[in-house]
C-alpha cells in the first residue's frame, strides 16, 4: 500500500530531514533554513520517523547527524504534492514514458515511494512517501510554509539506545504517534497512491 502517514493537525503537518551540524544548528536557532543551506539544490521531505531513520541511521551517518522535525502548513504540503510529478514511470498514471520524462522536466516537486521501516528499520510490504522539492519550491518551503523546527535527534538517540538494550516495547512508545493523511481521490491516482482500505463488514 502507498500511504502518506504522518503526525498533522488542522493546518499543520510535520516532515523530517537530516542534515549536518552546520547547517542544522543555524536553522534551529533561526526557526528557518539559513546559510549554509542552499535553496538552489532539490531537497527531500518525509512525514515517516521510521524511514528518516533508516535514511540517516538514528542521526549517525554523516552528514545526517541531526534529525529536523519540521512543521509546515498543510496547504503548502498539499501545493507540492499537486505540482509533483512521480520520480518514475507508473504505467497506471503515464500515457508513455515520454510523457512521463516531460511532466518529470516541468514539475517543481517530485513524489517518491520508497519501503516504509519497522522499528528495527526492517523493510516492510508498504510505502513510504519521500517528497522532493526543486529550486522553484524550496523558496516556498523556506519562506512560507515553515511554522516550526525542533530538534529530533535526542529523541532518535533515545529511541536507538533503548533497542540496543533490547526493550523494543519502550521504544515503541516513544514513537511520533502517525496517521494516515487524507487526500482527495483525484490528488490520490495523481501521485500514484493507494485508495484508502474499505472497512470490513460486521
Amino acid at each position: 500500500m502507498r500511504q502518506v502517514r504522518a503526525r498533522f493537525d488542522d493546518h499543520t503537518i510535520t516532515v523530517y530531514q537530516a542534515y549536518s551540524p552546520a547547517i542544522a544548528g543555524p536553522a534551529l536557532r533561526a526557526g528557518r533554513f539559513v546559510p549554509p543551506f542552499k535553496p538552489d539544490r532539490m531537497t527531500w521531505i518525509k512525514p515517516s520517523f521510521l524511514w528518516m531513520m533508516y535514511r540517516s541511521g538514528w542521526a549517525t551517518k554523516p552528514g545526517q547527524e541531526r534529525v529536523l522535525s519540521i512543521s509546515i502548513t498543510r496547504a503548502g504540503f498539499s501545493w507540492a504534492l499537486e505540482q509533483a510529478a512521480l520520480s518514475s514511470y507508473d504505467h497506471r498514471v503515464h500515457d508513455s514514458r515520454a510523457t512521463w520524462q516531460a511532466a518529470l522536466k516541468a514539475a517543481p516537486t517530485r513524489v517518491q515511494w520508497d519501503p516504509e521501516r519497522d522499528l528495527r528499520l526492517r523493510e516492510l510490504p508498504d510505502r513510504s512517501l519521500q517528497l522532493g522539492l526543486g529550486p522553484q519550491a524550496v523558496p516556498h518551503y523556506t519562506n512560507d510554509w515553515i511554522t516550526e523546527i525542533r530538534d529530533a535527534t535526542p529523541l532518535a538517540h533515545q529511541i536507538r539506545a533503548l533497542l540496543t538494550t533490547g526493550d523494543d516495547a519502550k521504544a515503541a512508545t516513544l514513537l511520533p504517534q502517525e496517521t494516515p493523511y487524507p487526500l482527495p481521490p483525484e490528488l490520490m491516482t495523481r501521485i500514484a497512491a493507494s485508495p484508502p482500505a474499505r472497512p470490513r463488514p460486521a
